[in-house]
């Protein structure tokens, strides 16, 4: 039978601090979710706190000391979240009052024949169409999410949004912020408080301009530089939707600016968080993004807004699906203890507690190991339970049925976390991964992980005529969507798998489902493809397991049993064991089950 797992793998839930705090209410609380089965909490500032709890005021601390010395004394675990409100980089708009050299800046374009305005630097002249044009750098309207309301609410205060391509600026905040918890609470790092979450970083912030792209200080050549030719020629290109090649330009300047992120924003977080010891947590603004896990001792998603939802093409189909799989994926293959999802977050009060569940187990099939629920609300007074629900905690109509569901959870992601994963197929992807080979592989049982390019270039993934050896992984088969990431140094690493047969072309091969499937050493677990269902196996002590999901309402038909083991199956929330008739083994409508092989 399987182990109590340890707390730490419990759900931690977004805490929403959004009213006046009190201490015995603090500690009540949390003694509640004890008794529910929730075992940690990311403490979130939100808006409604009043005015004398400002962000990292003396206040607000002393209320985070109060919160984690009581998670200290019960074995529980903190995340601790790095702004006030989001998207992170602001401090609460200190980083700008600090130095306003340091708020947020962008492209733009500017009258030709106009003075500058002080501030306005001018990056590049020229003509397009016969018509003069000057784009010049200069501040932008950009702001976050603040955490007071104006007056009652529910309009909120909108603090400005810092310069986070300028790493003077990131020095900033992590002066205001990080180096103030370290000070506050270092005695909990490692222990108590497990990491802290930067929350989708946006170059613009959230900027009320429609027409600007992001900059800062020396922008161009730092685009230069990082697309490795000079990309002036293709300013216009970012205004003008009949400039050549439009698209394809700004897909690239998007790029640059990425990668821009991880010098300025990302490695110095990460960096800190090493040395301190914590693991940055979180997650990037777009859900299919890759490149930048590298920088997250536990990178992470976000299932926000019904990006993803139950019974539509949304669970296997565009950018957000492939999200899930990219943090974990980066995990294993950079060698990460953990990787996360936030879900649920501006799902509306219409969410159904089946609906949540379910955005659990979509997360929890595709190897995501830290479920991050959004939100607990401290209190849902005023405007506060209209503010981004669901309220899916103590507040919320399904509280008195949350154990069992948290048990479970708990139980999966300490599976999922320390078991290996057993898969030997991988979709190349760059920083961004793509969805339309996913789709076909998920809806035939194959499971895969995202395998990011500059692995193969670093050398850190590298391939032979058997297979491409990576961490703890060996994929049989690396299936290709788009043609354009065969640059000539990746076809130079892939050489020998490529002659050796492995390289499947999508869509361009033939039969590619079928391609994989030959390819891989994987024994099926089931005969017949079931275009809902979702498998991921995984060992664990000697055992090989299997988590069964069906992402779709309608109960699968009868599974066509081929391994020739007989399962064992696990009650996830108890951990009690049965036996299975393979003969009749189905899954209900949104049902995970879990099986083991000995």
């Amino acid at each position: 039978m399987l182990p109590d797992p340890p707390r730490e793998y419990s759900l931690m839930p977004f805490w929403f601090w959004n009213d006046t705090l009190d201490e015995r209410e603090l500690l009540r609380q949390i003694d509640d979710f004890e008794a529910h089965g929730v075992y940690g909490f990311v403490i979130h500032p939100r808006v409604g706190l009043p005015r004398d709890c400002g962000w990292m005021s003396d206040k607000l601390l002393h209320f985070m000391r109060v919160a984690i010395d009581e998670a200290a004394r019960r074995g529980q675990t903190v995340i601790l979240y790095d702004e006030g409100m989001y998207p992170s980089g602001s401090a609460g708009g200190q980083v700008v009052a600090a130095d306003p050299s340091h708020a947020c800046r962008c492209l733009a374009l500017a009258d030709p024949d106009a003075p500058l305005p002080g501030g306005h630097e001018l990056v590049h002249e020229g003509a397009f169409n016969g018509k003069r044009f000057r784009v010049v750098n200069r501040p932008a309207d950009s702001v976050i999410r603040g955490l007071h309301y104006l007056g009652d609410g529910p309009e909120e205060e909108e603090p400005a949004m810092g310069d986070i391509l300028n790493p003077d600026g990131t020095a900033s905040f992590i002066r205001l912020v990080y180096d103030r918890y370290h000070s506050e609470f270092g005695e909990h790092f490692g222990k108590t408080i497990k990491a802290i979450f930067t929350d989708e970083p946006n170059a613009l912030g959230r900027c009320r301009e429609k027409t600007v792209w992001p900059g800062t200080a020396g922008i161009l050549e730092h685009v230069n530089r990082l697309l490795g030719e000079d990309f002036t020629p293709h300013l216009p290109a970012l205004w003008f939707d009949d400039a050549p090649d439009a698209e394809r330009h700004r897909q690239r300047y998007r790029h640059a600016i990425r990668l821009r992120m991880e010098e300025t924003w990302y490695r110095p977080l990460y960096e800190w968080c090493e040395a301190h010891n914590v693991a940055l947590c979180g997650h990037p603004d777009r859900g299919d993004e890759i490149g930048c896990q590298r920088f997250f001792q536990w990178p992470g998603q976000d299932l926000v807004w019904r990006f993803v939802e139950p019974d539509t093409p949304t669970a296997i189909e565009g950018a957000e699906s492939t999200q899930g799989k990219a943090s974990s994926s980066a995990a294993i293959h950079l060698g990460r203890a953990r990787n996360g999802n936030e879900f649920c977050g501006a799902y509306g009060p219409e969410t159904t507690y089946d609906e949540f569940k379910w955005l659990a187990y979509w997360c929890l099939v595709r190897g995501v190991d830290l479920l991050i629920p959004h939100a607990f609300y401290y209190t849902v007074r005023g405007p506060r339970k209209v503010e981004r629900p669901p309220q899916i905690g103590p507040n919320g109509p399904w509280w008195d049925q949350f154990k069992p569901f948290a048990d479970a959870c708990r139980r999966l992601c300490w599976l999922n976390a320390t078991g290996r994963h057993v898969c030997d197929v991988a979709i190349l992807t760059s920083d961004q991964c793509p969805w339309r080979a996913a789709k076909s592989l998920f809806e035939h049982q194959i499971d895969f992980n995202y395998l990011e390019d500059r692995l193969l270039l670093e050398g850190v993934a590298k391939a032979d005529g058997e297979a491409i050896a990576v961490g703890p992984m060996r994929y049989r088969a690396l299936v290709v969507e788009d043609e354009a990431l065969l640059t000539p140094a990746v076809v130079e690493a892939l050489s020998a798998f490529e002659a050796a047969g492995r390289v499947v072309h999508w869509p361009t091969t033939g039969e590619a489902v079928g391609a994989v499937s030959a390819l891989s050493e994987i024994e099926p677990w089931f005969g017949e493809p079931e275009p809902a269902l979702r498998v991921r196996q995984f060992e664990h002590d000697g055992a090989r397991y299997a988590m069964l999901f069906n992402e779709v309402r309608t109960p699968t038909g009868e599974l066509a049993w081929s391994s020739s083991s007989v399962p064992t199956e696990i009650d996830p929330a108890t951990a009690r064991e049965s036996a299975v008739d393979t003969r009749d083994l189905r899954l209900d409508g949104h049902a995970l089950r879990l099986f083991r092989l000995d």
